[in-house]
């Protein structure tokens, strides 16, 4: 959370000030602001330091931490984090092993996770890269009512990737 600078810390001879409705009061000197502070009880609390002359708001600064904290909370809550699994093959995956790795595939699919598919050369493999094409691309099919590529294979080294995005839910 962002520090503000509350009642005798503020600094600055002169300040703008607004009172606890929102009202202009002017500018004036801090130390008449923290008096008229005192006199309502409640702070005086530096809101836009880098302001010139500082902007100072009276108001109750321990509910508005509370308020700055419980909008941050929420923020917090609505974030969506992505996540990326990994999926690795090779270009003569058996059947049976591609089947497993295909459920996977589509399981974390369908919980809305991004998914990576590689495809590993090994040896003189790399002299036949349309072997892992053609893996790539039985996976794309197999999995085109949950998601689709969002660009093109691609090469990484020695690893044919494609990264796989679910639709989205209505």
């Amino acid at each position: 959370m962002k520090k503000f600078r509350v009642n005798e810390r503020i600094r600055i001879p002169r300040v703008l000030v607004i009172d606890e409705d929102g009202k202009r009061l002017g500018e004036m000197p801090t130390k008449e602001a923290l008096m008229l502070a005192r006199e309502k009880g409640l702070d005086l609390v530096e809101v836009a330091p880098n302001s010139r002359p500082p902007v100072c708001r009276i108001m109750d600064y321990g509910r508005f931490k509370y308020q700055q904290e419980k909008k941050e909370r929420q923020a917090r809550k609505h974030q969506t984090v992505i996540h990326i699994k990994e999926i690795k093959m090779t270009t003569r995956i058996g059947e049976h092993d591609y089947q497993v790795k295909l459920r996977n595939i589509r399981e974390f699919l369908s919980e809305g996770n991004r998914v990576k598919v590689s495809v590993r050369y090994r040896g003189r493999e790399m002299l036949k890269p349309e072997l892992g094409r053609q893996v790539i691309e039985r996976v794309i099919s197999d999995v085109s009512d949950l998601g689709q590529p969002d660009r093109p294979p691609n090469f990484e080294g020695r690893h044919l990737v494609v990264l796989l995005i679910p639709f989205k839910k209505k």
